[in-house]
Parts: structure tokens; C-alpha cells; sequence
């Protein structure tokens, strides 16, 4: 558990993102892929479900033991907010009520958010926004372990530790990286979240807001459903910045497995990216994907010749800031 990793430096490219190339060729070539744009008219109705599903929960863990709280979340907990936060994935791009109506979707995102226990869903917003546009981009890209984080990790057991940590990373990383004013938005979501979190303990105790809590963690920690924070953009063979995965979990993710799909057109919901790749198959099938999110944690601690230095990095062309 002890072996060191082989890589110790990250894949420096000059090239642009292959998303922006292929969707350029995919569009010339299939131009019905356009038809695909727009909302997705089941998502408020699937997010309010997951919502009150753990509104329900929190009748069900108020007097629970610690011992069952710990459980419950792990096998419920973590799933319900993890399908959460891939929702607030999709909200992020406008999918819930489209780019016409962006207060609709951001205020929808805070409601999705409300389970997760800590405000993150304009603040995710405003860095995911980055990530597309400044894709692997160091600095701008905050989905980019640091050099600080790849040399902490880099044994065997430092990747296993990281998995277990990936939550305070995720949840930290775009402040100390790339550090941007507080939006307005930011504000109504940490009041509206801990206005939330105040009634829970009020009404259900504080055993059921922590419920809320270590379901979120154990969302982004160690489990099968936080597989793809590894397998997105993790480089397992060289050259590839992105990788779809083509699994059952995309069932609960609204197929953000699809992640090549998803990248080269963000504008279509998770409900229609299959239908991409089915369009133009010959665009994806030369490129590697997975099948297993357990074998892409498992490979990923193991395997010695991947680690947090895996990740193809460019220079930043410019300073941004989100819009």
C-alpha cells in the first residue's frame, strides 16, 4: 500500500480541446444533432422527488442510532444526494428551464440543493462554467488536482486516503486555486440553505441534519456513485482528456457518465446524450470509455502508473471570470 506512483508529472498539451473540434465536425456532418437542444421537461419533477425522498428520510433518522445513521446514509443517503448534485449538474447548464429563463434555473438549483446541508449550487455554477470553457486550463479549471495534492497523494494508500478526502478537495479546491468575487446569488443560497438547515434541527433534532451532511460526503468519498469524479477526466491512457462511461449507474445520473457526449454539446440534457452517440457513433468508437465505476476506483488506486498527475493540463491563455 505503500507503492509510489510512477507518473510525477502532469500531460502538458498546446492543443485545442478536442470537444470544440468535434463538435465543429459533428455538427457539419449531422446537423439534426441541434434538434437534441433544450430542457429536459421530467427534470423539476425527478429533482423533487429526490427532494422530498429525503425530506421523508428525515422523519425516518431522527431517533435512529449513530451506528444506523452511518449506515442509512452510506447506502441511501449517498446515492439520493449524489443523483443531487448530478441534477444541479444539469440545472447549472440551464437544462431544467432553459437559457431564456437563468433566475428559473438558478433558484431551482438552491431547491435541489436544499438536502445536501451546505450551499453549493450558485457557487458551483460559477466555476463549472469555467471548467467547460477553460477546459484542463491550469488555474481556470478547478477540477484540476494541484500540484501540492498530486505530491501528498502519490502512494498506493495516499490515492485510497485521497478518495476518502475528495469531498473537502471538491468542496475547497476553486478557492484557494482561482479565488472570484461572491455573487449576490451565493448569498441567497447560503441564507436560504442554513434557514433550512435551522428548521431540520428545530423540527427533526440535530441526528437528522447530520444525516443530510455524511450522505453528502459519502456521496463524493468512497462509493460507486462517486466513481465518475475519477473516471471524467482521469487520464487512463495517453492523449485522452475525457471518458464516457456506459453503465447502469447512469440510470441515477442522468447519464452524466456520457461525459464526451456531454462536453462536446453541454446545451443537451443527460435524458437525450445517448442519442448522440447513436447519431454519430463513428465520432466516439475510437475513443476509450468505461464500463465500471468500481474498477475505475479500484484501478485507480492500484495501478501505479495513475495518479492525481494523470490529468492532461494547459497553460492558461487568459484570466477569466464567470458569467
Amino acid at each position: 500500500m505503500g507503492q509510489r506512483v510512477t507518473r510525477t508529472e502532469f500531460e502538458w498539451v498546446n492543443n485545442e480541446q478536442s470537444h470544440v473540434v468535434r463538435r465543429e465536425a459533428m455538427l457539419k456532418k449531422y446537423p439534426q444533432i441541434k434538434k437534441l437542444f433544450g430542457i429536459d421537461p421530467k427534470l423539476k419533477y425527478t429533482v423533487s422527488a429526490l427532494v422530498f425522498a429525503q425530506f421523508f428520510m428525515l422523519h425516518v433518522m431522527q431517533d435512529q442510532s449513530w451506528k444506523m445513521i452511518f449506515l442509512v446514509s452510506y447506502f441511501i443517503g449517498a446515492i439520493l444526494n449524489h443523483s443531487l448534485m448530478v441534477a444541479s449538474h444539469e440545472i447549472v447548464h440551464n437544462l431544467a428551464f432553459g437559457h431564456a429563463r437563468p433566475l428559473a434555473n438558478r433558484y431551482f438549483g438552491m431547491w435541489c440543493n436544499i438536502p445536501i446541508g451546505l450551499p453549493f449550487s450558485i457557487t458551483y455554477k460559477k466555476y463549472h462554467t469555467l471548467h467547460h470553457k477553460y477546459l484542463s486550463q491550469e488555474v481556470l479549471d478547478h477540477d484540476i488536482p494541484t500540484i501540492a495534492e498530486a505530491k501528498l497523494f502519490s502512494t498506493t494508500f495516499g490515492k485510497l486516503l485521497y478518495l476518502i478526502v475528495q469531498p473537502t478537495f471538491f468542496v475547497l479546491r476553486p478557492f484557494y486555486v482561482n479565488p472570484m468575487p461572491i455573487w449576490k446569488l451565493e448569498i441567497v443560497n447560503a441564507a436560504v440553505q442554513f434557514a433550512f438547515d435551522a428548521l431540520v434541527v428545530s423540527i427533526f433534532g440535530w441526528k437528522a441534519l447530520f444525516y443530510l451532511l455524511i450522505s453528502s460526503f459519502f456521496g463524493l468519498s468512497l462509493h460507486p456513485v462517486a466513481g465518475h469524479l475519477i473516471s471524467d477526466h482521469y487520464m487512463f491512457k495517453k492523449g485522452f482528456e475525457t471518458y464516457s462511461y456506459y453503465g447502469p449507474l447512469n440510470w441515477i445520473h442522468f447519464n452524466v457518465g456520457y461525459h464526451n457526449e456531454h462536453h462536446d454539446f453541454p446545451s443537451i440534457p443527460g435524458s437525450r446524450l445517448p442519442e448522440v452517440k447513436k447519431i454519430a457513433p463513428e465520432f466516439y468508437e475510437t475513443i476509450p470509455y468505461h464500463t465500471s465505476y468500481i474498477r475505475v476506483l479500484y484501478n485507480f488506486v492500484t495501478d501505479p502508473a495513475i495518479s492525481l498527475y494523470a490529468r492532461v493540463k494547459r497553460k492558461p491563455l487568459e484570466k477569466a471570470v464567470a458569467s
